[in-house]
């Protein structure tokens, strides 16, 4: 992995190799940690969020299910997530929010609740190489998804990503790209850190928000776009063979954006490379990023310049800071 020069951590950027936590953290030993993945994308009108909003909000509904206090407003979040892509003069980036309980016990439950917020970003191509292009292989994995009621699949949290972690190892064991997961039912959850779309019969299909499966942004994204391209689309419990039996395959996410599946367990999927649909829609998603698709949504979000705050702004960010009292978000001095 290639690092940045600067990580911005509890309100201030700080050189990578000082972004440090201690041993103790709650969050290393009992996965207290709830995070975000975000994509900057260079486009003809500069660096622009994807859907920065919808994942801060998506951050704090995570730390509300676990009762962890970000100790931030989202506006501040936002302002640090701005100001660590410019801070490191990126046109393009992945970004990561992460909050976790810090040093606080050794307790399940922490003796005090201390939470710690960090920010990177990091440059960050295609996730799966040149699967997008080419599709992947992947298999059906022997892990199943949890079942509801016991870990939140709608809340993305570091200890949820153990199960992600036993899929994606079998599958890279077998040879494979990524592994896919059924729920606890025996039907069609997602990847290891995709969700999982297929096309039968012209209609596109997906597994339901109940099936074990984070609801993810780009999974949004793909359904709207589908939606203004007249492209049939329903959610639907799906058994297994639904895997062999589809015309086309993709996953989506931050990390894998719209990428194509051409064969499960060795099967082929329709012809074996990208099917129409799949190429329709990745064309209309990648496109938001060149101009070839119009953001009727609102999802672009340019990176703001740094500006000299006035003392109304600084004392406005002090003021929403929580109990705490961690500094603001602003950029580093030196």
């Amino acid at each position: 992995m290639k690092s940045t020069n600067l990580i911005w951590h509890n309100g201030h950027l700080k050189p990578w190799a000082e972004a440090t936590v201690h041993v103790s953290a709650h969050a290393l030993h009992y996965g207290s940690s709830v995070f975000e993945g975000e994509r900057v994308y260079a486009t003809p009108r500069g660096p622009q969020f994807f859907r920065l909003a919808d994942h801060t909000r998506r951050l704090f509904s995570s730390a509300r299910v676990y009762g962890i206090d970000v100790g931030y407003s989202p506006a501040a979040i936002d302002e640090a997530c701005h100001a660590v892509v410019r801070a490191n003069d990126m046109s393009s980036a992945y970004v990561r929010p992460l909050v976790f309980r810090g040093c606080g016990g050794l307790g399940v439950l922490p003796a005090e609740d201390v939470v710690d917020v960090a920010i990177l970003a990091l440059p960050w191509g295609s996730y799966h190489g040149d699967a997008r292009e080419n599709g992947a292989d992947v298999c059906v994995s022997s892990w199943n998804r949890a079942a509801p009621n016991t870990f939140p699949s709608w809340a993305k949290a570091g200890g949820n990503y153990l199960n992600s972690q036993l899929v994606a190892l079998e599958a890279r064991r077998g040879g494979y790209a990524e592994g896919i997961a059924l729920g606890t039912n025996g039907l069609l959850s997602e990847g290891a850190g995709e969700n999982l779309f297929l096309v039968l019969n012209g209609t596109l299909l997906t597994p339901p928000t109940g099936a074990g499966v984070l609801v993810g942004i780009t999974r949004d994204s793909v359904i709207t776009l589908a939606s203004s391209l007249g492209i049939p689309f329903a959610e639907r419990e799906l058994p297994r063979e639904a895997l062999y039996y589809a015309e086309e395959i993709f996953m989506t996410g931050t990390a894998a954006e719209v990428t194509p599946v051409r064969s499960v367990d060795g099967v082929s999927v329709g012809a074996g490379g990208v099917g129409p649909i799949t190429r329709t829609l990745q064309d209309a998603f990648f496109g938001l990023f060149d101009g070839r698709t119009e953001d009727r949504w609102g999802w672009l979000t340019p990176v703001i310049p740094a500006v000299v705050p006035d003392r109304e702004s600084q004392e406005a960010t002090i003021h929403d800071r929580t109990s705490r009292q961690k500094p603001p978000a602003v950029e580093a001095s030196a």
